[in-house]
């Protein structure tokens, strides 16, 4: 009997699990269909931005482009094509000018993405508290099942030990 119930507290926690999972999913295509519908071409953009720009890739890029800058506005085989000799006054105009558009754009969309985890929380908040709910009702019912299997045995005792004393008496 022992076997069955636990059995069976394994099935339905497995259950409660899996439905869990599956309202999770949900909520979170849901999410992403609402977060695809509602956000403007120019916050797409903007993600895409702040995407390649937090990338690996575009560090190696800038680097490279730098570097390329330096060397060629260094050299003096390469004097003939000097477009920013030392101190790099133009590269500094252009470094300025991608950090001030940059770091806005990355920030949009850090903004934007802080929202949407924001809303991601609170379902994720949602579905954690229904699930300890879920535990303290099984709790319940294991405790209850707790006691009404001690009643159970002790009446077993009881009536065993009736039975003893019938036999003993006879």
């Amino acid at each position: 009997m022992g076997i069955e119930i636990k059995q069976d507290l394994n099935d339905y926690g497995s259950r409660v699990n899996r439905l869990v999972d599956e309202f999770e999913n949900h909520i979170h295509a849901q999410l992403n269909e609402n977060y695809i519908k509602s956000t403007k071409w120019s916050d797409k953009l903007a993600d895409k931005i702040a995407e390649f720009g937090g990338s690996w890739k575009f560090i190696n890029i800038f680097f490279a482009v730098l570097l390329v800058w330096i060397v060629v506005n260094t050299l003096s085989f390469t004097k003939v094509i000097h477009f920013d000799e030392p101190p790099f006054i133009l590269l500094n105009l252009v470094l300025s000018f991608l950090a001030g558009f940059q770091a806005p754009i990355i920030m949009m969309s850090q903004n934007r993405q802080a929202a949407r985890d924001k809303k991601e929380t609170i379902i994720d908040f949602a579905i954690n508290y229904k699930a300890e709910q879920e535990i303290f009702d099984i709790q319940g019912h294991l405790h209850r099942l707790e006691d009404d299997f001690s009643k159970f045995r002790n009446e077993v005792r009881n009536e065993l030990s009736e039975i003893k004393d019938l036999l003993k008496s006879k």
